[in-house]
């Protein structure tokens, strides 16, 4: 009964997305449906084929724990410059707050100040270091063509499905494996020529998956149980991108089908490919780091002034008790968490998670992925909020994209520069390639909550 319910809670999901897809589409006449159907056929079969068929589960859970154990030989670069990563509960007290001689090492108590350490340390000491090594490990597989090769196969996969264009197939497969600003360099001997559907597809399936490094970043911070569930939601999340994108633009007119990669590699040789992975390396870790650091504060900052508010007009005891204590005060996250549940709720979140998953759905529309997810993981590990297995897998599916404000103006940016004559297309379709890439993150998700039943 639990797993019919979840199917038509997917449903009435999906068809929700497709309708405010149907909404804002620039010609609703030009709609493909035959597209839009198979595509979600495709995500729905590519669903069930990783998640609920055995042996195909196992190849993939294979691939992740493969992914898994390669971020754990960035551990020992990082050991190396940082020292090593203390057993979990267990932590040098001077670290904590001082209330034994130094170099005392005692197991302490998993407050959320104590998790809020835990968690500053590991990004400093590991994380950060771990998207370097992958966006190095990147380079060397694209250097070697086997990542062209994957993406080929991919593209010429979604190509024939649901029959796009060569260009915007190849966007698409390489948005799977390599970051919103990366991928175009994959087509960029035909972004000139590109239509502005081709370009909509481009910038929306850039905001609808996740780089390596921030992949790294997410199974870090989650932990490697979940590397399964991220591998998935960057596959079946491309065809949704794609889905979503030719809704709200729609191709009127006669596209090139065929599926070439272009044989541009990176660097001049292997090292000046490594050498070029880990300076990118370095410039995304220090960006997730910054923007961490800028956003994180700007929050609390806002929060103080809310629950300030909150203090002065009640409402800080009327969302305790609304929230049954999962909110303390009236904050930026009890806000997004009442505005965004009706879309938790159709993602098929249990019933008692809707306002902290909507709170998790708002802030990376509103601030950005990482600080979500970061979110997350602090939830996860706070018992009091007892937020359950389903509801954490369902919001891992939904947080796993670029789709915020501040990638329109990276993918402008990133992709003009390559491309300047396609600055007014991307400056046009900024918002709408937002909006597209959010759907497609939340049709995501609604397919996973489908069929999640037994979670891990």
């Amino acid at each position: 009964m639990d797993l019919l319910i979840d199917i038509v809670r997917g449903l009435i999901g999906i068809v929700s997305m497709l309708a405010i897809c149907y909404a804002l589409s620039a010609n609703r006449k030009a709609i493909d449906w035959k597209l839009v159907l198979s595509g979600i056929a495709l995500q729905i079969v590519l669903a069930l084929l990783i998640l609920k068929v055995n042996f195909i589960y196992e190849g993939f859970r294979i691939v992740s724990d493969g992914f898994v154990a390669l971020l754990g030989f960035a551990d020992e670069g990082a050991a190396f410059l940082f020292g090593a990563w203390p057993e979990s509960g267990v932590w040098l007290v001077n670290e904590v707050n001082g209330a034994a001689p130094p170099g005392t090492v005692i197991p302490v108590a998993p407050d959320t100040k104590m998790q809020l350490f835990k968690l500053g340390y590991m990004f400093a000491f590991k994380v950060l270091p771990t998207i370097i090594f992958f966006a190095a490990f990147t380079s060397i597989l694209y250097y070697l063509g086997i990542l062209q090769k994957i993406i080929y196969v991919f593209a010429k996969g979604m190509s024939k499905v649901m029959r796009l264009s060569g260009a915007e197939s190849l966007a698409a497969a390489a948005n799977v494996f390599i970051g919103q600003t990366e991928a175009p360099l994959v087509i960029k001997p035909y972004l000139d020529k590109m239509t502005k559907s081709e370009i909509m597809c481009l910038m929306t399936g850039g905001m609808a998956t996740i780089a390596g490094g921030i992949f790294a970043l997410c199974v870090s911070l989650l932990g490697p149980q979940y590397a399964l569930h991220f591998l998935t939601a960057s596959i079946i999340s491309a065809p949704a991108a794609i889905v979503a994108a030719k809704m709200l633009y729609p191709e009127t007119v006669e596209v090139d089908r065929s599926v070439t990669v272009p044989k541009e590699k990176l660097g001049n040789n292997l090292l000046d490919a490594i050498s070029i992975g880990t300076t990118d390396g370095v410039k995304l870790a220090v960006n997730v780091g910054a923007m961490l650091l800028v956003f994180i504060s700007l929050v609390a900052f806002v929060n103080a002034i809310l629950g300030w508010f909150g203090d002065l007009t009640g409402l800080n005891g009327v969302v305790n008790s609304v929230t049954d204590g999962r909110f303390a005060t009236f904050n930026l996250e009890s806000i997004l968490g009442l505005l965004f549940s009706p879309i938790a709720w159709l993602l098929g979140t249990p019933s008692e998670d809707l306002i902290l998953v909507g709170s998790l759905l708002g802030k990376k529309t509103a601030v950005n992925e990482v600080v979500a997810y970061v979110d997350l993981s602090i939830m996860v590990a706070d018992a009091k909020l007892q937020l359950s297995p389903k509801s954490i897998v369902i919001a891992t599916y939904a947080l796993c994209g670029f789709s915020n404000f501040s990638s329109i103006g990276i993918q402008i940016g990133g992709i003009s520069a390559i491309s300047p004559k396609q600055r007014p297309t991307l400056t046009e379709l900024g918002l709408k390639a937002l909006i597209g890439g959010t759907i497609a993150c939340f049709l995501t998700a609604a397919v996973a909550g489908m069929m999640l039943d037994e979670i891990l």
